[in-house]
């Protein structure tokens, strides 16, 4: 009886060492399968370093604005030159171009509405400038250059790959598209020098004022 007993326990602990080893398996193969999840793919690791050498290489392009719009103006000349070839695709050229007419819009309209300095000095009062870094403020824009370049960039690019397409190609007489964007680039770009009349902003910077001494009659050098 005590020898059968002995036997039963030593098989139930085999079981139980052989239950233990099957558990730390499983949990080892579940670690490495949350491991493997956790892991992004391969095409997600392609995409992710593709994207940051196109945003190494935009970033090397932000000081040379010459060369980058250079490089919008022969885009531009490219997309004219399919659209006179074809003969066709008259109303992407006029939403293209009323799509840079926002953006330069954008690109005029400062950041902050000078509208609200200007109730913020009617209730105030007119003060003075205390210190020489408060008398020259530089024009923030709402649309900065450089994102001025790279969406007239890709407006461009989507539209030059609309001219492949035959849905794109609209008919229509574009004589009168013409002389519409003609009278709303007049009637917009108006209102725009009224507005910068009105509120007595310039939006280009052209240099920072500067004192001429601490003992300095208060006449602004420009530098």
């Amino acid at each position: 009886m005590q020898a059968w007993a002995g036997s039963r326990n030593a098989k139930i602990n085999l079981r139980l060492k052989t239950l233990g080893r099957n558990t730390s398996r499983l949990a080892d193969l579940m670690e490495d399968s949350s491991d493997l999840r956790d892991r992004p793919s391969i095409v997600s690791r392609f995409f992710s370093s593709l994207a940051v050498k196109y945003q190494y290489y935009l970033d090397k392009l932000t000081p040379y604005s010459l060369v980058r719009w250079g490089i919008a103006v022969a885009f531009v000349i490219l997309f004219l030159w399919r659209i006179i070839e074809l003969q066709g695709f008259y109303i992407v050229t006029y939403a293209l171009g009323i799509y840079y007419l926002n953006l330069f819009l954008a690109f005029l309209t400062p950041k902050i509405d000078p509208a609200l300095d200007f109730e913020s000095e009617d209730e105030d009062g007119p003060t003075l400038p205390s210190k020489t870094s408060e008398e020259f403020r530089p024009f923030m824009r709402r649309l900065p250059e450089f994102k001025f370049w790279y969406s007239a960039i890709k407006a461009t690019t989507i539209a030059f790959i609309c001219t492949f397409f035959e849905i794109f190609n609209v008919p229509v007489f574009w004589p009168i598209l013409v002389m519409y964007f003609i009278v709303l680039t007049c009637l917009t770009m108006k209102r725009q020098i009224m507005h910068m009349i009105k509120y007595r902003y310039i939006p280009f910077t052209t240099g920072k004022p500067r004192m001429r001494g601490k003992e300095d009659s208060g006449v602004v050098v420009q530098g």
